[in-house]
């Protein structure tokens, strides 16, 4: 044992003294104790949902070309801070509103964020704080327009995709989870989305179809009727961006448990990991069998497709069922990247068919595969949620088109948007030569 310091003498005092009867005084209950590791698991899973735009960041950047590589981070870095500030000036109010003004569609509960004094209760569940509830929720705002930013990849103006998400992440999105996680007109229903996958996934995959049909391809894209693929740059990056992202989906479907309940968490963890496993081996074996060999871009997005399709059902369906889930949306990944092509609908990095396809699939397997949901309840909100959001954002990318443009020049697109759009390279003064022998 050490020995106290003679300027802590009187700390020991106290402790040896009175410190006894102020611990008895304020001895926390078993109550307290629950509700701080609670609120202690909803921010540890805010921190993985936060670590996922690093693995967006990654994967999209590693799947375009180098040359874009500056506008890939930079859009990204904005995106979290439009998502968080928007969030908190709007969206949280918008989404988890006081009341519905509008029949279970729009509500509001006024502007900005609750005071101190306020944020010591959850805005709809006493086991966490506010503050722990509109940060973990903040996360998942920012999400949605990620996953637009790799479909218009490597030929947005930086201004248009800045407005556009800045709007979309502050109206669009939280009034459309307001109808079922805040308890609007589909959770009356029992329309059911345990963390997202139309509500997140689904509602960012409908804007980047919507951005991808109004900007058209890249240049060099399909010539004379052929496809020519433009291969991403750096496929180790790539994967470990999806590594990141699979890490963070233990936080985005563990988090939505909503609490630490060690049951619930753990089976969550269970459904995600098998279901994103299964999405590897339903991808590896279409692609082996369509295109003859395994085509390790399509297998990451296998992944990441096992991931949306499980998160509308990560904590009631089996896991026998979060296998077939998974497998299934990684069969249906790649098939959705063909048909896209061959509609001639560019998405660089597969945005679409992984967040919009398998984002309905995993909606609609919820009432397949669970006894407690109907399937056609859930088929009328991925059409509810589908008609709003496309549309939505087919408007708002049709206004920035018409006022302050949508895409760069041709020659700023072959040139590069490092250079066109930030005057800076990723990789400056760095050549790639390819040998071949």
């Amino acid at each position: 044992m050490r020995l106290l310091h003679y300027s802590n003498l009187p700390l020991a005092l106290l402790f040896l003294v009175g410190f006894p009867s102020v611990v008895a005084a304020q001895e926390p209950t078993a109550a307290d104790a629950i509700f701080t590791v609670n609120n202690l698991w909803l921010l540890v899973a805010t921190f993985l949902v936060f670590l996922m735009h690093l693995g967006f960041t990654c994967l999209e950047s590693g799947l375009t070309q180098s040359k874009n590589t500056a506008n890939i981070l930079f859009k990204n870095m904005s995106i979290i801070a439009i998502g968080i500030l928007t969030y908190a000036v709007i969206g949280f109010s918008l989404m988890y509103p006081d009341d519905f003004a509008v029949a279970g569609v729009l509500g509001w509960a006024g502007i900005g964020v609750a005071t101190d004094a306020e944020g010591l209760t959850a805005a709809y569940d006493p086991g966490f704080t506010y503050w722990a509830d509109f940060i973990f929720q903040a996360m998942f705002a920012a999400t949605a327009a990620t996953i637009v930013s790799g479909a218009v990849a490597e030929r947005i103006r930086i201004e248009a995709f800045l407005i556009f998400s800045a709007v979309y992440v502050a109206l669009v999105y939280p009034v459309l989870g307001s109808w079922q996680w805040g308890g609007g007109w589909l959770d009356a229903m029992g329309f059911y989305d345990f963390a997202g996958s139309t509500i997140v996934h689904s509602v960012g995959g409908w804007a980047a179809l919507a951005g991808v049909i109004l900007l058209g391809p890249r240049v060099g894209k399909y010539v004379n009727g052929e496809i020519r693929p433009i291969l991403g740059h750096n496929l180790p990056l790539a994967v470990v961006g999806m590594f990141l992202l699979w890490f963070g989906w233990f936080g985005f479907n563990g988090g939505s448990v909503l609490s630490a309940d060690p049951g619930e968490v753990s089976f969550v963890f269970v459904t995600t990991a098998v279901a994103a496993a299964a999405g590897i081996v339903g991808a590896t074996a279409t692609t082996w069998f369509v295109h003859k060999h395994p085509d390790i871009t399509m297998v990451l997005n296998g992944a990441l497709a096992g991931l949306v399709g499980i998160t509308a059902g990560a904590d009631v369906v089996g896991v026998l069922a979060s296998a077939i889930i998974g497998v299934l949306a990684g069969v249906l990944v790649v098939f959705s990247v063909i048909l896209l092509d061959r509609m001639r609908l560019d998405d660089p990095v597969g945005a679409i068919s992984v967040h919009l396809t398998c984002g309905i699939w995993g909606t609609l397997a919820v009432g397949l595969l669970s006894p407690d949901f109907a399937v056609g309840t859930q088929l009328v909100g991925v059409l509810g949620y589908g008609a709003v959001a496309f549309l939505s954002a087919l408007v708002l990318f049709a206004a920035i088109k018409a006022t302050v443009g949508l895409r760069v020049s041709e020659d700023d697109e072959r040139r590069g948007l490092d250079l066109a759009e930030h005057n800076m390279e990723a990789y400056s003064d760095f050549q790639i030569f390819n040998v071949r022998s």
